[in-house]
């Protein structure tokens, strides 16, 4: 391991976003390295959802409506997303889960390009975007052409209306050039929606200046709203007025308290909600969007990028003497703010890590993730996981894990 603990202890003198690791409710001796499935507690969080329960709806009750926000929180909190992703604050709407959002832009996108009957995507996606991919072309009686990931761009022809890729592959950290990729999309007179689940909060996304279309996003990675948090979605300004949610649910309403029987869209992203908003989900993403917005986002961009050069050399030796493989690309421009490798034994690795108090994650059939949060874990917490990992092949305490459970959560 060429870097050293004292190595780590300077970049985190240096760090110009240190301060914000006290913001966190984080156990004491636990290296959190998964905030890329699920973010830690902001400190924040829970008075603000105590004084939500307690007082907004146990005082207010119905009243909290119009006295405490509530009504409004899906587009104020979705204006303050749109400030993490290069979006306007009218682009951005937080609703439903990220799956939902996906089926609602992928109809969308279809019906605006009526005579065009192919999704396309790329095998090896997160599994909700294949599954709500295919049950959106059933539903719409369209074909759903999965491919390689190699071979998306080389599948456009004129019968393709939209096309739905992740930015950050949730396995390998992958990163596309959203840019380049949209523009290819559009030449091809298609629709671009792109999944930002492992991009938003870790590492700088410009919709805007990339030209994108449509995305969708989750609140309850590395952007720490909690489990099950709000999703988000995007809808660029100039498809606002001509595309239509195919879940035309009240809130969407244009006037939803005039209780119409006929439906008429609400103006802008507004149509894309559905039903009445979760609020204490909202309340608590909202918690920590605040936070995020403190910050010096392009330093925190620079620190996730050390973070994984740091994990990337601690861990050289596991790679050269241990069976590991690095499956995430080392440009920086080129990955997201995870490490992944794959061994024969990741599952038994990855719980003697956990059991250790080194918190990753296991995809099958055989990938250990790493989620290197930069807002919260400073370099001797990366430092510090990566010779844990080294430690564990080491001493052969990885052949003690019990056997592979099946249905648990990894």
């Amino acid at each position: 391991m060429s870097a050293g603990l004292a190595d780590a202890k300077i970049l985190d003198e240096a760090d110009p976003v240190r301060d914000f690791r006290r913001r966190f409710a984080l156990p004491a001796g636990v290296i959190y390295l998964d905030g890329n499935s699920l973010g830690a507690l902001p400190a924040a969080t829970a008075p603000r959802l105590a004084r939500a329960v307690e007082t907004e709806w146990g005082e207010g009750l119905i009243r909290s409506w119009n006295d405490a926000g509530w009504i409004g929180a899906p587009a104020r909190v979705g204006a303050k997303i749109a400030r993490l992703i290069g979006a306007a604050a009218h682009e951005v709407i937080v609703a439903d889960s990220t799956s939902v959002n996906i089926f609602k832009l992928l109809a969308a996108a279809a019906r605006a390009r009526p005579g065009r009957r192919v999704i396309l995507t790329e095998t090896g996606n997160f599994p909700t975007d294949l599954y709500v991919a295919a049950g959106a072309a059933d539903a719409l009686g369209l074909e759903l052409r999965a491919v390689a990931p190699g071979a998306v761009m080389g599948t456009l022809d004129s019968d393709v209306a939209c096309v739905l890729l992740t930015h950050v592959h949730y396995k390998t950290a992958a990163r596309r050039d959203m840019a380049a990729v949209t523009a290819k999309v559009h030449a091809a007179g298609a629709l671009m929606i792109w999944d930002l689940s492992h991009s938003a909060g870790a590492v700088e996304v410009d919709l805007r200046g990339c030209g994108a279309d449509l995305a969708v996003g989750c609140g309850y990675k590395f952007l720490n709203g909690g489990p099950g948090a709000p999703a988000f979605l995007f809808v660029a300004e100039a498809l606002l007025a001509s595309l239509a949610s195919p879940l035309t649910g009240w809130m969407g309403h244009a006037a939803p308290f005039d209780f119409s029987d006929d439906w008429r869209p609400a103006a802008g992203v507004g149509r894309f909600l559905c039903g009445t908003p979760p609020m204490l989900g909202l309340i608590a993403l909202e918690s920590a969007i605040d936070l995020w917005l403190e910050a010096d986002r392009p330093a925190v961009w620079k620190k996730a990028a050390r973070l994984w050069d740091l994990f990337a050399d601690a861990a050289r030796p596991l790679v050269e003497r241990h069976g590991f493989e690095l499956l995430t690309p080392a440009a920086a421009e080129r990955r997201g703010s995870h490490i992944a490798f794959t061994h024969p034994n990741g599952y038994a690795v990855m719980h003697a890590l956990i059991a250790r108090g080194v918190i990753g994650d296991f995809r099958e059939p055989d990938v250990l993730r790493f989620g290197l949060t930069p807002l919260y874990l400073s370099h001797q917490d990366v430092w510090r996981g990566a010779r844990t990992l080294y430690e564990v092949m080491e001493s052969g305490a990885w052949r003690d894990a019990p056997a592979r459970a099946e249905g648990r959560v990894t």
